[in-house]
């Protein structure tokens, strides 16, 4: 029961972070945003591992590690993704590159001695195929002024730093999830820091909504929902958890239809039941291989 419903719950925190920073991105500096959001994630993921009585903590090497699979998983995706968008990139195209990340888990666990079955490969398949039926009328309307060299870069390299992130959880030793999420967070405060020097603004309005975007960003998707990713991490193969990431740019054009109002057309709505049935599919395989369970 836990491995269905933890899966179900983090694709629907996952997803609303895209409508987080469509709150606030009006309101603040993004590169500043996620600094502050991954700043006060560090700290309190901290402080609960302190109150907890956490035993282990990550030191020396170990640190590094987590600190690089932050700042890859947190920081280079959100970094740069965010990044291509405020260079022009619709978001509708953003997320479509973003599912790429799926396949280029399953490249690179094939790459290093893992067997994935045919149905792996047909579910990645139809589950992207339904991503680009959901995500097509936003792309089809943002023409190719959004898909600038830079832009593109940006969004690939999130797309990458997220992937290498994920597949580098596989391989850390396993400590107290807390402290863990504490020191990742760190890594990708430092990412955002950067970000921010280089190409960011510093505009913060501090506005209610942009409070309430932020908390929302930091309680739920970062604290939850990245503890939970983490969990599935330490729980399962890579692959089929990079499958989940099929299901959030259509999740995310659910709920832009709820709270923004945007439309959903029958051709979205079949994309949606494909990348159900993709990562179903993907899910339900058996991967054969090295990757540690």
């Amino acid at each position: 029961m836990l491995h269905f419903a933890i899966p179900a719950i983090f694709v629907l925190i996952w997803s609303t972070g895209f409508i987080a920073a469509k709150f606030a991105m009006p309101d603040s500096d993004l590169q500043l945003f996620l600094l502050v959001r991954l700043s006060i994630t560090a700290v309190l993921m901290m402080l609960l591992a302190r109150i907890a009585g956490a035993s282990t903590w990550p030191a020396g090497r170990q640190f590094a590690y987590q600190l690089l699979a932050g700042a890859l998983m947190q920081g280079v995706f959100l970094c740069f993704s965010y990044f291509a968008i405020t260079r022009g990139m619709a978001a509708g195209v953003m997320s479509l590159l973003g599912s790429l990340q799926p396949l280029f888990t399953a490249l690179f666990v094939v790459f290093a001695g893992t067997k994935l079955p045919t149905r792996v490969w047909m579910g990645l398949l139809i589950g992207f195929t339904g991503v680009t039926f959901v995500l097509a009328p936003k792309i089809s309307s943002s023409g190719t002024d959004s898909l600038s060299l830079l832009a593109v870069a940006a969004a690939l390299f999130s797309v990458l730093g997220i992937t290498a992130g994920a597949l580098l959880q596989k391989w850390l030793e396993p400590v107290d999830l807390r402290a863990a999420a504490s020191v990742q967070n760190l890594g990708g405060a430092c990412v955002a820091l950067v970000m921010m020097v280089v190409v960011g603004s510093g505009h913060w309005e501090g506005t209610l909504v942009l409070w309430a975007a932020l908390s929302w960003s930091v309680i739920v998707v970062s604290v939850i929902g990245i503890s939970l990713l983490m969990w599935m991490l330490r729980h399962g193969d890579a692959t089929k958890v990079a499958a989940l990431m099929l299901l959030v740019p259509p999740l995310a054009a659910l709920q832009a239809f709820f709270f923004f109002g945007e439309t959903l057309s029958i051709t979205q709505f079949v994309g949606l039941a494909l990348a159900l049935a993709g990562v179903s599919l993907v899910r339900s395989a058996r991967v054969l291989g090295n990757q540690r369970a």
